[in-house]
């Protein structure tokens, strides 16, 4: 139970200086005993990276470091799309997640306000007055009153102080999740944009399959009518080109599909959008769009949510500190400063007072355990924080290992995509040729047909799971962002207008 103890200020009193030897023993003492973890802890990472990263152009290897990382910062544009960008930008503004961060962010600076203002003093103004029957002035009276009433917790032990710091860093951290919910959205809208251009890719193959092979029945029953092939040359042909057509509906089902998920994480109109989706790309996409410091330790220091576990690691220390500042001493000053008038009939009374104390202490003796129960909670949470910490620097090696995995075996599979093609197409060529000479057969030109099918979708799939592999790798190294960016504004962002965007026909 605390107990609490007053004394007014008066000067050279005996009582005050022995208050203030105790206050002084006690002070001390706590600075002997509280103790709180250190609240950055090492954190273990590899020497360099188990896969080398991509080597950059000789254009990106010349750049300047700040350059470079403005590059990895714009990286979008450089993928010449001229949608993607707009798109970001504008479900980023539409985003839930981008909102429930920018939300946690201005809570986490509120609460900083609230714990750093714990720290001074707090002043209120008060005001009253009344009129009514005074037996002092025999009559009608009328009362008035103003004053200035103060009062401060000196943070003897910390507590307070603790409690500032501990918001200080949940702050920080809250900063980088909005950076760090951002570049998800970012990622999110960048792969979605990638499945729609593939997929356009194959929806193209497939139609050129499909022309092809039209054309093959076209000729087939011509050739049968004339009598130069079998009429189950013509059913195999004719089935053969109603497949294809099916295939093509398929495919542009899947692209629709495609479509209606970039209008749900961008907000914007379906038919504007597809407006920007009709814009070709202006140039297909570099071998190597960026590059990343080779050291693992630098990667992960532009990584917000390591950032984040790293502020969560500060918060926890400082939160140990301000449970144990609980189980001291309190000090607490207050003050006033007032004025007061008594009018009744020809009297008139103007009173102005001051005061300074009590200086008051308040002694925790008895809790049954609550507070070192804090304390013991809080210390909990600090271990459950360097762990946390730990594991979320381990997820984001792993994140940066397996995209440059990726981009290296997507890379060694480029060229025997490419050569798979080629000669695909020649054995095609060369058999369809036959095929039209009476010298094949109608299942040597389908075997041929369906090999150089498979190849050409096997490029195009490649060619998805490379810039897949990219937005992976611009995730994993933390999207360019440096602790100390812009903070979250105000008011909340609102998509663009999608009116602004010119409406064109759809080609599909």
């Amino acid at each position: 139970m605390p107990v609490a103890f007053s004394s007014p200020l008066r000067p050279a009193s005996p009582r005050l200086a022995t208050l203030a030897s105790v206050l002084a023993l006690l002070v001390l003492a706590a600075g002997c005993t509280l103790r709180a973890p250190a609240p950055s802890v090492p954190l273990p990472t590899p020497a360099n990276w188990y896969t080398p990263p991509p080597q950059p152009d000789a254009a990106a290897a010349a750049l300047s470091a700040p350059t470079r990382q403005q590059r990895l910062l714009d990286w979008w544009s450089q993928t010449g799309d001229p949608a993607l960008v707009d798109f970001i930008e504008a479900a980023q503004a539409a985003s839930p997640t981008t909102a429930a961060a920018r939300s946690r962010f201005l809570q986490a600076r509120a609460a900083r306000t609230a714990a750093a203002a714990a720290l001074g003093p707090a002043l209120d103004a008060t005001a009253q007055t009344s009129r009514g029957f005074s037996q002092i002035a025999g009559g009608i009276a009328t009362q008035n009153q103003a004053g200035l009433q103060a009062s401060w917790e000196v943070d003897l032990f910390g507590a307070n102080t603790a409690t500032r710091d501990a918001a200080q860093a949940r702050l920080e951290g809250a900063q980088a999740q909005w950076h760090d919910a951002r570049i998800s959205v970012a990622a999110e809208v960048a792969n979605e944009l990638n499945n729609f251009r593939g997929c356009r890719r194959e929806q193209a193959i497939l139609e050129s399959d499909a022309a092809s092979r039209a054309e093959t029945a076209r000729l087939t029953d011509l050739a049968m009518r004339a009598g130069f092939q079998s009429t189950a040359d013509a059913a195999l042909a004719r089935a053969s080109s109603a497949e294809a057509s099916g295939r093509v509906s398929q495919q542009r089902a899947l692209c629709d599909i495609s479509v209606k998920a970039l209008v749900a994480l961008t907000a914007l109109d379906e038919t504007h959008l597809r407006a920007r989706l009709a814009e070709p790309p202006a140039r297909p996409p570099a071998d190597a769009l960026f590059a990343i410091d080779q050291l693992p330790a630098a990667v992960l220091a532009q990584r917000p949510d390591v950032f984040n576990a790293d502020r969560n690691v500060a918060a926890a220390s400082a939160e140990i500190g301000s449970a144990q500042a609980e189980r001291y001493p309190r000090l607490t000053l207050s003050g006033s400063v007032g004025a007061a008038s008594f009018r009744a009939r020809s009297m008139a009374l103007n009173v102005n007072t001051w005061s300074i104390g009590p200086l008051a202490v308040t002694l925790p003796l008895f809790d049954g355990g609550r507070r070192r129960s804090d304390i013991d909670a809080a210390r909990a949470r600090y271990d459950e924080a360097v762990i946390q910490y730990r594991a979320t620097a381990r997820q984001a090696v792993r994140e940066v290992e397996q995209a440059l995995v990726n981009l290296q075996s997507t890379a060694a599979r480029a060229a025997q995509a490419q050569t798979a093609v080629e000669g695909y197409r020649d054995s095609f060529e060369a058999a369809e040729q036959r095929y039209r000479s009476g010298l094949a057969s109608l299942l040597e030109l389908e075997e041929s047909r369906r090999l150089l099918l498979a190849a050409r979708t096997t490029q195009s799939a490649l060619e998805r799971e490379r810039m897949a592999a990219w937005i992976a790798l611009y995730r994993a190294v933390g999207g360019g962002w440096q602790p100390g960016d812009a903070v979250p504004p105000e008011q909340a962002a609102s998509p663009a207008p999608s009116a602004a965007v010119p409406a064109v026909p759809d080609p599909s």
